[in-house]
């Protein structure tokens, strides 16, 4: 991997992660449409460490709270019907499911939904999901009414994202969408029960790529440039989803989706 496209595709995965539009698909394009190697998964949830960071950076004092209180709770019993801690029991139940699932497809998740093909259905798929969500929630609850059964179906929601083209942050929100939370209770949400699972298969990519020879230098620039990016959109898009809604970017998936099944069906682009 050259300088350049560590540049190109660090500003992708900053521009894409936290919005509902599927970062690990848009890598997987742009690089195609370069001429460039398949970045790979490994490369993916490397990057995302960056913009992962860049969530603990915006919601460092959430973060802080809700871990610290999680902490206390499990001394002090009249702290576990706290707000924070029941946060914190939230996040680690809705971790669970993208955990077992990415253990479980690992290979198909490096292979097979890499493809083009199943990339584009997914882009076109699930942004009429996100546009009936967003129409029909009632976008009444917010992150205080949090159960375990809506913690584990959000799990669920963000586990679909192991197939490029679906979007974490994209499947979590339509879930919390359906679930009746607002838009901005939905993606608070959903970038916090992020954390773990990112982190955590970031870090493991580095471990698992210690000697598999990968570029670092490149790499470890295309992570600085998506913490950057990848700030300011979170702030830009919870700002937006104050008084916006998702129909930009359902309109986007469709076209792009569209589009890139025309590339691979006139052979302009191979689909793996």
């Amino acid at each position: 991997m050259g300088w350049i496209e560590a540049i190109v595709l660090g500003l992708v995965q900053g521009l894409t992660e936290f919005l509902p539009i599927s970062s690990s698909a848009h890598l997987r394009i742009v690089g195609e449409l370069f001429g460039w190697d398949d970045p790979g998964a490994a490369f993916t949830a490397i990057t995302q460490i960056g913009t992962e960071i860049a969530v603990l950076l915006y919601f460092r004092e959430d973060i802080t709270r809700i871990v610290v209180t999680w902490l206390r709770s499990l001394r002090d019993r009249e702290l576990r019907s706290n707000a924070d801690a029941r946060m914190g029991w939230l996040i680690i139940v809705g971790s669970i499911p993208i955990v077992v699932l990415g253990l479980l497809f690992q290979d198909q998740i490096e292979t097979t939904f890499r493809d083009l093909r199943i990339i584009a259905i997914a882009l076109v798929a699930f942004s009429l999901v996100l546009y009936y969500a967003d129409r029909v929630g009632s976008k009444q609850r917010q992150l205080a009414d949090l159960t375990p059964q809506h913690g584990i179906a959000y799990g669920f929601a963000q586990a679909l994202a192991l197939v490029p083209g679906v979007s974490r942050s994209g499947g979590t929100i339509t879930m919390g969408l359906f679930l009746g939370y607002s838009r901005e209770a939905a993606a608070r949400y959903s970038f916090l029960l992020a954390v773990p699972a990112v982190l955590g298969s970031g870090f493991y990519q580095v471990y698992e790529s210690l000697d598999s020879g990968i570029e670092w230098g490149p790499t470890l620039l295309a992570t600085v440039i998506a913490f950057g990016v990848g700030l300011a959109v979170i702030t830009w898009l919870l700002r937006y989803l104050a008084h916006g809604s998702f129909t930009p970017f359902v309109v986007y998936r469709i076209v792009l989706g569209l589009l890139l099944l025309v590339l691979v069906g006139t052979g302009v682009l191979s689909p793996s």
